[in-house]
């Protein structure tokens, strides 16, 4: 059976999509090789970017699609964890979706915006 083991994002600006997930804690290299960069993340699972003009390079067809087609959800060490990247993020410029709120499912969560509309979440346990 198949395993899960990398995510990809088509992104429009490499540059600020690296920058994003930089403050998210994800090492990216500096220099993207190509226009496609990735990395491993603790847990194994490889996380890569690749320029929309890499993606046409072998799919002459492809156009960004408006939507949500995949969205990334990161867990924080706790609910102050959840405020604090949130605010991280949104101050050095990136779009918050949702301030940070506690859920009635018992997590403090929060919802951003990465460059390329990508939804991510941050959530931690209120326990």
């Amino acid at each position: 059976m198949p395993s899960l083991n990398a995510l990809g994002i088509v992104v429009r600006n490499m540059a600020e999509s690296i920058r994003f997930y930089r403050l998210l804690g994800i090492e990216l290299p500096e220099t993207p090789d190509e226009g496609h960069i990735d990395t491993f993340l603790p847990n194994g699972v490889r996380f890569m970017l690749d320029s929309e003009e890499i993606v046409k390079s072998f799919r002459s067809d492809w156009t960004r699609e408006t939507g949500n087609q995949l969205g990334l959800a990161f867990e924080c060490a706790s609910p102050a964890e959840v405020d604090e990247t949130y605010a991280r993020v949104t101050g050095a410029g990136f779009t918050g979706e949702k301030e940070p709120w506690d859920a009635f499912w018992g997590q403090r969560y929060a919802q951003l915006r990465d460059p390329n509309g990508v939804p991510v979440d941050l959530y931690a346990s209120l326990e």
